[in-house]
């Protein structure tokens, strides 16, 4: 078929009259080589998703013949449509003026349609309806996190803020003083200590998109296609900008070059290609890329050079405040005996990462429930003249805790306790040189003296 094709295209040379041939493609990248070389289609524009200049156009021309209340922005619902191509932002209009059909009761005709009028909060009911094509196959319904749904490390906000929520939110700032922000962070350390939900309060922080992605679901047994998977999800990331693009378990796809157990060099070439993608996302993109691993030890270390994910962060087990967040967060919801001591249930539970600590009050919960549902059956058949219990009791959470374990042992904290250590001494003695000191008393006021 595409010798055949190549074929007529290359005899339209000889025709009298001039031919103009257009292909159209949302995946470049998996077109023959052979149809993009010079003299057939050697010419290509990239037709990408609107900026959001571009939606607020968009917007306008399929709103100008509806009745909107004073309360709509179009320039905030641009903001919010990040990803969203022209097809998106049809849907997303319909939907809404659907959704004020729907309030007022009359029945959807095209007549009825341009009489009603559409509010706001129409089409924030359509925002949650409607989501960017470039994501339909991959988008992740982010849960609705924060900051303060997470309980504890602080400095690990505080750190992320300045490196992903900043370019986001204010990246006039850095154009105006000079700087490139970073592409990525990695987050390394023990198991259940909040990396995957970390990543995703980013996103939901810097209101952008969120992509999730398992590093073995990019393997393929096929040749070229674990490459092929890779170059997809950044197209898509870059079409969804901007965006947070979000690799767990890293370290199945970037174990360091020339150790992986396959005869064909396929790990090789996935990290290769991980690599020149990062590097083509670009500062214009406002894509950002964190990547997740429990073994930060067999990371390639190209992976982790300047300009690619050069920020590492790493995520220790809970300390005692971070604990008593954690179990405070857990029960944010829950009724809680008076005797319950939380802030003494998070010494107990030393060692423990933040998903054992969730887990416990889980089974806390889980037990609470039981013995209400016993109790209310036990209750109808005059069995139990109480009342049925409305709150999780100390026996609860002693059960709990009793049958739990530490997922993480000591010979693995240790691990990577010393690994943060190895990897704070690199970058102290990077950003001072190798055998500089810091100049403790520098001031421009010395000049001349």
């Amino acid at each position: 078929m595409v010798s055949s094709f190549l074929l007529q295209l290359d005899g339209l040379e000889v025709v009298d009259q001039p031919v103009l041939v257009i292909g159209a493609t949302s995946s470049p990248s998996s077109l023959d080589p052979s149809l993009r070389r010079f003299g057939r289609f050697d010419r290509e524009v990239d037709l990408g998703v609107p900026d959001e200049a571009g939606r607020l156009d968009i917007l306008r021309i399929h709103t100008r013949k509806m009745h909107l209340t004073k309360d709509v922005s179009l320039e905030d619902i641009a903001k919010e449509t990040h990803g969203f191509v022209g097809a998106d932002i049809s849907q997303l209009t319909l939907e809404a003026a659907l959704q004020a059909i729907r309030d007022s009761g009359v029945e959807a005709t095209e007549r009825s349609s341009s009489g009603v009028v559409v509010s706001a909060a129409h089409f924030q009911s359509a925002l949650k309806a409607c989501h960017p094509s470039s994501l339909r196959e991959m988008v992740v319904q982010v849960p609705n996190v924060t900051w303060e749904t997470i309980g504890g490390l602080q400095h690990v906000k505080m750190e992320l803020q300045e490196l992903v929520q900043f370019p986001v939110e204010h990246p006039e700032k850095y154009e105006a003083f000079g700087m490139e922000p970073s592409r990525g962070v990695l987050f390394y350390g023990p198991p259940g200590c909040g990396k995957t939900l970390m990543a995703k309060a980013v996103a939901n922080e810097c209101q952008s998109n969120f992509i999730s992605v398992k590093g073995p679901e990019l393997l393929n047994a096929y040749f070229g296609e674990s490459e092929a998977n890779v170059r997809m999800v950044f197209e898509r990331a870059r079409a969804a900008a901007p965006c947070v693009l979000f690799f767990d378990e890293l370290d199945s796809i970037a174990v360091m070059r020339g150790q992986g157990k396959d005869s064909h060099g396929a790990m090789d070439r996935v990290i290769n290609q991980l690599l020149t993608e990062i590097d083509g996302v670009g500062k214009r993109k406002n894509v950002f890329v964190i990547g997740a691993t429990n073994r930060p030890d067999i990371i390639d270390t190209a992976l982790m050079r300047p300009g690619r994910l050069d920020q590492l962060i790493y995520i220790p087990m809970p300390d005692l405040g971070s604990r008593l967040a954690i179990l405070q967060a857990a029960f944010k919801r829950a009724a809680l005996a008076s005797d319950i001591d939380l802030p003494y249930l998070a010494e107990c539970l030393d060692g423990y990462t933040g998903a054992d600590i969730t887990e416990i009050c889980q089974r806390a919960a889980k037990l609470a429930i039981k013995q209400n549902i016993g109790e209310e059956v036990a209750k109808r058949k005059g069995d139990f003249d109480g009342e049925p219990v409305q709150q999780i009791l100390a026996l609860h959470l002693e059960s709990a805790v009793r049958t739990s374990r530490k997922s993480v042992s000591e010979e693995d904290l240790a691990m990577y306790q010393s690994f943060a250590a190895k990897m704070r001494k690199m970058q102290e003695e990077t950003a001072l040189g190798a055998s500089a000191s810091p100049i403790t008393r520098f001031s421009f006021k010395n000049k001349g003296k």
